[in-house]
Order: C-alpha cells, then structure tokens, then sequence
C-alpha cells in the first residue's frame, strides 16, 4: 500500500495563508457591519436633522450627536481602508493560487 506523500513547505504555506486569510476576511465583514449598523443608528437619530452648517463644519445643538457624526466618518474611513486591504490580500493569494496551479500542470 502506498504511503501517502507529506505535503510540500509551499503547500503548507499556501494553506496557512488562505486560512489567516479567510479569518481576517470574516472579522472584516463582522467590522464592516458593525460600523454600517453605527452609523445608520446615528443616521435614523431623531437629532440628525437638527445641524447647523458652519464654517467650521457640521455643528448641532446636540454634543454628542457632533461626537457621534465624527465618530461615523472616521468608521467609513476606516471600513474603505478595510476593504481595499482586504481587497490585496485576495488579488495576492489568487495570484500565488494561480501559479500555483500553472506548475503544477507544467510538472504533470
């Protein structure tokens, strides 16, 4: 009976990082609504209406909902840094997947 082979270095390596891969896209997404479910919170507040614009910016009788406004355009800043990280992070394992696949056709 055959043994079965040991898998290779780069076949382990390339299974660590779509698994790390695969985690870092599933906490991104819970992060991405996450920050979706804050700032349509904020969005719906009955005080969102009620701003003045200023020239020092959005300004509101309210502090925290000035806060809070702040707060949800620094999270969709982020969510966009999130996403395009995450958007590399796939091109590059579709690429290393890619070659991958195009030496292991060339050996055969």
């Amino acid at each position: 009976m055959a043994k079965p082979s040991e898998p290779s270095a780069s076949e382990s390596n390339l299974l660590l990082v779509v698994c790390l891969l695969t985690t870092f896209a599933g906490l991104t997404a819970v992060t991405c609504a996450w920050t979706a479910g804050f700032v349509l919170s904020e969005i719906n507040s009955r005080d969102f209406m009620v701003m003045l614009v200023t020239d020092k910016g959005l300004q509101s009788d309210n502090e925290k909902l000035t806060q809070n406004l702040s707060s949800a355009t620094l999270a969709l800043k982020a969510v966009q840094d999130l996403g395009l990280a995450l958007s590399f992070g796939c091109l590059g394992v579709a690429v290393a997947v890619g070659i991958r696949l195009f030496r292991g056709r060339q050996s055969d």
